[in-house]
Parts: structure tokens; C-alpha cells; sequence
């Protein structure tokens, strides 16, 4: 399968920082937040699957893909303002949401400093925080393993990490494309959302939800097994939980057509 071109890089000044974003179709606005170590590239199969009905907007995080890096301290209350103030510049407003592994921990930050912007919330590959959806033991082991990495040159880690983002079954091309955005990873940029992020516990956030949520997982996840999934699930009131079988945690690009046809029966059958 040949990758199409991702939309063109668009850039606004947010916050004292250069924020950058594809955006591709009309209706309807649905912001995209990319996983970890990576940009809004991985939202290429959304940006042309999902625009013929949505206003699909993907951004690069501070610190990621072409954004500039944010200060040291920069706080989840300031990558929060930093989202709103964002959606506030391109004049978008009550769009749904849609976060990525790390990716909706920021969804999550967003509702709790910002309640009033999410007309909707989808959760893919979620986790209430590492903090607060894994054991103790496995929290501590990933936190002293993205501090090791960050110094390390990505070809060393790369690959492995990969392997535990996508089922062994996932599309070549996905797991290359991975790769080439893992090389532009900045470990400078990124460490401040890793500060910011990683002790992070947004379990509080959840009974506080109200508006429409789905969960969406792969039955192969390594990273959010489907005990974080059901956890989520009995957490928020009223969400719906979607398992795709036989895909693991990069769900968006390792099945971006069952990815997209879940979210799209969720956002028509609520109303968009």
C-alpha cells in the first residue's frame, strides 16, 4: 500500500509558541493529539479518511513534530491553555476530541483545566495517566525507560519500542512511517512534557465526564491492555468502549479503516 501525502504543515502563534497542525475537509471540527514520541504525520489515514465529513485538525504537541519546544516547567495546565488558547486562534469551537495513547492524556488535561471545549471525546489506546491506570511496578519501569532512551540514539530503542506499539500483523509501511517520525523525535523538546505528562494521575477527571465518550482499543494492546480499557469504561459514566480485534496500541495508523468507521458510527450516532 503506498502512504499518501500527510496535509500541509500549517503554524499559529500560541502561548509565546509557534504551534503546528494539519488540517484537512469541512463540517464539523475534530481535533486529533498525537501518542508519544511522535506528530500529527501518524494522523494521515484520519486526516483522509475522516475530512469528506469532519474539519479534521491534527496537532503537534509542544515539543513535537514542528512546533516549538516549551520551556522547562511548563505545566499539564499550561499544555492545557496552550490546546485552548489553540482552538481559540483558529476560531474552533466545541469541536470533539480525539486522543491517542499520550495523546489522551492531553484530552484528559483539556477537560480538566477546560471543560466547556470538548463537545465529545474519543479516548484511543487511553490511559487515566500512567500514573493512574498501571501497577506501580510497570509506571516506575516506563518512566526510568523514557528517561534512559531520551539519551540514546533512536536506533538503539526504536525498533523495540515500535514492536510493542504495533501487533506483528500491523502494515509495513506503518511501522517504517514510525520509524522516520521517531527520528525527528527532538529529547530536548519532548522532556518537558514528559515531566508534565508522566507522573500525571487524571483518574480524578473521569467521573467528572459528561460528555459523549467512546473508548477505543486494540484486542492485541500491550502498552493499554483491556484491563486499563474496562477500568475507563466503569470510570466514566455513559462511555462506550470499542475493541478492535487482533490490532494492537497504534490503532489509528495499524487500522485506520476500522479506526475511522468506529469513530464515525459513534460521532453520527450522537449527533455531529
Amino acid at each position: 500500500m503506498l502512504l499518501r501525502m500527510a496535509a500541509p504543515v500549517r503554524r499559529v502563534d500560541v502561548c509565546g509558541l509557534r504551534i503546528a497542525y494539519r488540517r484537512a475537509g469541512s463540517g464539523e471540527p475534530l481535533v486529533l493529539l498525537h501518542g508519544a514520541f511522535s506528530d500529527s504525520r501518524e494522523w494521515r489515514g484520519q486526516l483522509d479518511g475522516l475530512s469528506s465529513t469532519f474539519d479534521v485538525i491534527a496537532v503537534d504537541c509542544p515539543g513535537c513534530g514542528q512546533s516549538d519546544d516549551p520551556p522547562d516547567g511548563f505545566t499539564l495546565q499550561d499544555f492545557s491553555d496552550c490546546l485552548a488558547g489553540f482552538l481559540a486562534v483558529l476560531g474552533v469551537q466545541h469541536p470533539h476530541v480525539c486522543g491517542l495513547s499520550f495523546g489522551s492524556m492531553y484530552a484528559l488535561a483539556l477537560y480538566r483545566h477546560h471543560p466547556e471545549i470538548a463537545r465529545s471525546l474519543i479516548l484511543a489506546s487511553a490511559y487515566a495517566g500512567w500514573a493512574g491506570s498501571l501497577p506501580p511496578e510497570e509506571f516506575a519501569r516506563r518512566k526510568q525507560w523514557v528517561s534512559e532512551v531520551l539519551d540514546r540514539p533512536v536506533d538503539e530503542w526504536g525498533p523495540g519500542f515500535l514492536a510493542t506499539v504495533y501487533a506483528d500483523s500491523a502494515p509495513p509501511e506503518a511501522l517504517a512511517e514510525g520509524m522516520d517520525i521517531l527520528r525527528d523525535v527532538r529529547p530536548d523538546g519532548f522532556r518537558p512534557a514528559t515531566a508534565a505528562f508522566l507522573d500525571a494521575d487524571l483518574r480524578d477527571v473521569l467521573p467528572l465526564i459528561t460528555v459523549p465518550t467512546l473508548l477505543l482499543y486494540g484486542g492485541r494492546d500491550e502498552r493499554s491492555p483491556i484491563d486499563v480499557a474496562k477500568d475507563m469504561h466503569a470510570q466514566i459514566s455513559g462511555s462506550r468502549l470499542v475493541v478492535l480485534p487482533d490490532v494492537g496500541h497504534g490503532i489509528n495508523s495499524e487500522a485506520p479503516e476500522s479506526f475511522n468507521a468506529a469513530a464515525l458510527d459513534f460521532l453520527t450516532e450522537i449527533g455531529h
